[in-house]
């Protein structure tokens, strides 16, 4: 089964706890603190391989986790890191950001490696909190924790050239006589139902060609099948426009040229100004020249190709034709994009609200980073904590606000009464 498109959550590995120890041992008094931190949460990774030809891998499996960071333990040992989950994806893979749509990373190159989410940072050990005032910190920083996040994948086809034309006007028949490839071939309609990647030989060069499932009149609004396939053509670099010039559908020529270019125009203006080469397929069945020359006149194409590919009649002609418009030509580019990236982990921000009860209620990124360094039970580590909401400007967020004497504040799991 053939899959271009999938929706899958990735999230980043949580940092580990950082631990709160005191060195003992026989004989030694008071050893001070050795706890030490936890370890970095595993990061979200995509890799390219050629090897892979589909997103099939994600069609049943939809959740991808990295691994946790250990904790820290005594005798200043830090936790293990977590392992990066690592992600494998075709080439040609479109990552983009569920929510906003925007394009993460385009995975053009063999082997080339994103880090798409960066794991948690591990908290520190109460080892970190000794000072020469305070000796024997009773607390220690708990791991960053990471939020899931969903991401799109999209397959678009890397080649160099782009076989397009209505079903059954022998794309297929094409690509297998030109190239090793061997795609499955019958007489009917949507017998391709995915992209099939060959390579044709010329001389000592090469390049690479996709026969793209058989497009339709309304595939770019939806119609058929042609409009999940559409994408496949947007790196090609030229278009081999098939017709079947001997009608032998009961179908015009002029009308399926002027249909599929249509079809092209209406998904993408870039795509319609790719350069286009047109091979007039199926000439072993024509009675006379007749249907050439009216589709000459009658479209504008001034030197059509006129083939073969059944009995493989002038196709060296058409791979000649191929291989010199493709020189003339830019190589293939990954897309050009503003990259989207994640916003950093907000850690200084607050917001002052009121509840219903009248009480004034505290949160946001300053206050969740709080709650990883300081613990409620501890004296040195309330006093830090009341430092930081004075420094941090939260108690003048709160006169602001309208906090009098007496007033109930919330702040993490703690309620107290506001004293200006």
């Amino acid at each position: 089964m053939f899959v271009d498109r999938a929706k899958i959550n990735i999230k980043a590995g949580d940092g580990g706890d950082g631990c709160t120890s005191f060195y003992t041992e026989k004989y030694v008094a008071n050893g001070g603190p050795d706890g030490g931190d936890g370890g970095k949460g595993g990061n979200i990774v995509f890799v390219a391989d050629s090897r892979k030809s589909s997103l099939i891998d994600f069609r049943y499996e939809k959740h991808f986790r990295a691994e946790n960071g250990s904790r820290g333990a005594s005798r200043y040992c830090s936790g293990k890191g977590g392992n990066d989950l690592v992600i494998k994806v075709p080439k040609g893979t479109v990552i983009r950001d569920a929510e906003s749509g925007g394009i993460i990373a385009d995975m053009f190159d063999e082997n080339s490696r994103v880090v798409v989410l960066e794991g948690g940072r591990g908290g520190k050990g109460n080892a970190r909190f000794k000072t020469g005032r305070r000796q024997a910190p009773h607390f220690s920083q708990t791991g960053e924790k990471t939020l899931e996040r969903t991401v799109l994948l999209e397959l678009k086809t890397i080649a160099d050239v782009g076989l397009v034309g209505f079903p059954n006007v022998g794309k297929s028949t094409l690509l297998s006589v030109i190239s090793a490839a061997r795609p499955k071939i019958a007489d009917y309609h949507f017998t391709t139902l995915s992209p099939n990647l060959g390579v044709v030989k010329y001389y000592d060069d090469s390049f690479t060609v996709a026969d793209i499932p058989g497009l339709i009149e309304g595939a770019s609004a939806g119609a058929g099948l042609g409009h999940h396939f559409l994408r496949h053509i947007e790196r090609v670099r030229l278009i081999v426009h098939v017709v079947d010039i001997s009608a032998s559908e009961g179908r015009d020529p002029v009308e399926d040229y002027r249909a599929i270019n249509k079809e092209l125009e209406n998904y993408s203006k870039t795509i319609a100004e790719t350069e286009q080469i047109v091979a007039l397929n199926k000439s072993d069945i024509l009675e006379s020249d007749e249907a050439v020359e009216r589709f000459k006149k009658e479209t504008g194409v001034k030197d059509p190709v006129l083939i073969s590919a059944a009995t493989r009649g002038n196709l060296d002609t058409l791979i000649k034709t191929v291989y010199e418009k493709l020189s003339q030509l830019p190589p293939l580019e990954a897309m050009r994009f503003e990259p989207f990236k994640y916003a950093s982990r907000d850690t200084d921000g607050f917001t002052v609200s009121r509840d219903t009860d009248g009480a004034f209620e505290v949160s946001g990124g300053m206050i969740d980073e709080l709650a990883r360094k300081v613990v409620l039970d501890d004296y040195d580590s309330m006093n830090y904590f009341q430092r930081r909401l004075k420094e941090g400007g939260v108690i003048n967020a709160l006169r602001l606000a309208g906090a009098k004497d007496g007033d109930i504040v919330r702040i993490l799991d703690i309620e107290f009464d506001f004293i200006d």
